[in-house]
């Protein structure tokens, strides 16, 4: 089935996505503005058209209540995050909260370790709990997805640690965030050619210019521009994203800027081919 965005009129000239995919937003770029105003908040998601978030959290809220506010502003919650200790620990609490908000992915965003110390022993050990947990949650109809942050593109072999990972994901996958991709050492464009199954979700996020990256894992949050104005190939991976059929594609911005950049990444999206 394809599947499209409608994006309001006032925004985008009612532009269509026609492509397998939508564009959708990473809940965690509104987190100060959740601080202050969750009805308010959500409804400012809807303003900009978007109908698909990825998040799974209630913001203090009882989630039935929380799940009415989802409703009344047309927002379907498809992915939720989930941490890498529950995904070892307490798969029945990660199974749950996908099921109680109606997500098809569930992703992990970090996995925690010592002092940026990230070799093949914290690569191998994050891939069998991954393959593992991923196992379990596909059999409840839920799809892993990993979001590797940069420390995993460290040199290994002939390739990269990350190259390990993707290698032997047998029951999970990878949501690959362009920034953090390219900011730990990568090319995001040629790692979706490479590993053309592996990767189903999209983090749409551009950096600053003149930003050298590094292992960590760790930038300046106001170094997220505007899609299409700083140094990430925004257009070619997008681009590549039709190709491959990536269902979602979310906009993540960090930046103390969020409300007035999302709505100029989302009419740089609308011209693109």
């Amino acid at each position: 089935m394809i599947k499209k965005i409608i994006i309001t009129a006032t925004l985008l000239g009612g532009v269509f996505f026609a492509q397998a995919q939508e564009v959708g937003l990473q809940l965690y770029s509104l987190r100060n503005q959740f601080k202050m105003d969750v009805a308010n908040t959500l409804g400012l998601i809807n303003e900009w058209g978007i109908t698909k978030i990825e998040g799974g959290e209630t913001y203090d809220m009882p989630l039935e209540d929380f799940k009415a506010l989802l409703s009344e502003n047309d927002l379907e919650m498809v992915s939720v995050g989930a941490s890498f200790d529950d995904l070892e620990n307490n798969l029945e609490k990660v199974v749950k909260n996908a099921k109680d908000f109606g997500a098809t992915y569930v992703m992990c965003a970090w996995v925690p370790h010592d002092d940026n110390k990230w070799d093949l022993e914290e690569t191998t050990h994050a891939t069998d709990v991954f393959n593992k947990a991923g196992k379990i949650l596909k059999k409840n109809g839920l799809v892993l997805a990993y979001h590797p942050h940069g420390y995993e593109f460290r040199p290994y072999k002939s390739g990269t640690l990350f190259d390990y990972m993707a290698q032997n994901a047998n029951d999970f996958t990878f949501e690959l965030d362009v920034f953090w991709a390219q900011h730990g050492g990568a090319d995001p464009l040629a790692l979706m050619k490479k590993y053309p199954k592996k990767i189903t979700l999209l983090h749409l996020k551009d950096m600053e210019k003149g930003i050298e990256g590094n292992n960590t894992g760790h930038e300046d949050n106001d170094t997220n521009v505007v899609l299409g104005t700083g140094q990430i190939d925004i257009a070619g991976i997008v681009k590549e994203a039709k190709k491959l059929g990536i269902e979602y594609m979310f906009i993540e911005d960090e930046s103390k800027n969020v409300v007035t950049q999302v709505p100029k990444s989302m009419v740089y999206l609308k011209t693109l081919k």
